[in-house]
């Protein structure tokens, strides 16, 4: 982790450009774009900022807790539930979770991942 502290607006940082996988494209033409905030030295913390475009994607997860900026998005988890998040929403999804993103309005949002060591 940084050993600085800093803070930062995250509805507003411009983002790197973070492609999917074709084969993870379902719907439309999402785009996805990202920024690490900050990572652990043994790369198994990673805390950032998020954002996928309007369309419908699929994704493996990682354990993550993320709090959505702006934005809405259906998630459904194979054999789980079907979040529906927005503004201001808190969210956990598992390492292993299979989801299918459907993003309503482009979504923001901040996380933090958590990998297994």
């Amino acid at each position: 982790m940084s050993e600085r502290s800093f803070s930062l607006h995250p509805a507003s940082v411009e983002l790197e450009p973070w492609p999917l996988a074709p084969e993870q494209i379902i719907e439309g033409a999402p785009q996805v774009h990202g920024l690490v905030l900050e990572e652990s030295a043994d790369g198994l913390v990673e805390r950032g900022i998020w954002q996928h475009t309007p369309g419908v994607s699929s994704d493996v997860e990682a354990d993550e807790l993320f709090v959505v900026l702006h934005g809405r998005a259906t998630i459904e988890v194979q054999d789980g539930p079907t979040l529906e998040v927005g503004p201001g929403d808190a969210a956990v999804l598992h390492a292993g979770d299979r989801t299918v993103w459907r993003v309503h309005e482009t979504l923001r949002k901040v996380y933090q991942v958590t990998r297994a060591g």
